[in-house]
């Protein structure tokens, strides 16, 4: 009972006031002087569970896919390998059709029964590459004051790419150009580059 009375005592105080008195709440139950202009963000809760991506059975390293959006569209590359982040890394070559190591999503190839042997390729070289920080662009100086102002209407730095990619890139060309080179037509095919025409079915098409 003492602890009771004592934190409702806490609560409020009375004070006289003439002949009356009153209550008067205590300074933490007291409404705010001050409200933010806007709510508070807070996180939603995500109710579904995050599942590792499934690629598809086609998906096969050492698979040609066509490739259906982005920079090189239409051009046949070949998979390496399924990276953790959900998409795929693959490669030209380079020599062949000018697509160095990059990353695609897989909802947009078309897995082909073409297929390139990855045997003699570094292992750690392609895991070096399936880092997610390995595509990071890297942040460009920007210009202050003067040289800023007098820099304008100027044309931009062509990029250039690092000595780093250029070593892996040609690392990992050097073992599949070997084993392109022993069959037949293969060369040519990935140098190819895929379009439809009127008339084109692809629904009937046999990749």
């Amino acid at each position: 009972m003492s602890s009771t009375k004592s934190a409702s005592e806490a609560e409020h105080k009375t004070k006289k006031f003439g002949k009356g008195e009153r209550k008067i709440p205590h300074h933490t139950q007291k409404a705010k002087k001050f409200y933010p202009a806007e709510p508070e963000a807070k996180p939603r809760k995500v109710r579904k569970s995050i599942r590792p991506a499934r690629p598809r059975p086609s998906l096969q390293p050492g698979t040609v896919l066509i490739l259906l959006a982005g920079r090189f569209r239409g051009k046949r590359v070949i998979l390496l390998k399924h990276l953790p982040q959900g998409v795929l890394l693959v490669t030209g070559p380079f020599k062949i059709n000018g697509v160095p190591l990059r990353r695609v999503n897989a909802r947009y190839v078309i897995a082909t029964s073409a297929k390139v042997e990855l045997r003699g390729i570094d292992e750690k070289v392609v895991e070096k590459v399936g880092d997610e920080g390995y595509f990071t662009r890297e942040k460009a100086q920007q210009k202050k004051g003067e040289d800023q102002f007098f820099s304008q209407g100027e044309k931009p730095e062509k990029k250039q790419v690092t000595s780093v990619r250029a070593s892996d890139q040609k690392a990992v060309d050097k073992a599949l150009l070997a084993n392109i080179g022993k069959e037949a037509h293969l060369k040519e095919y990935l140098a190819s580059s895929f379009s439809l025409r009127k008339g084109d079915r692809p629904h009937e098409m046999k990749w």
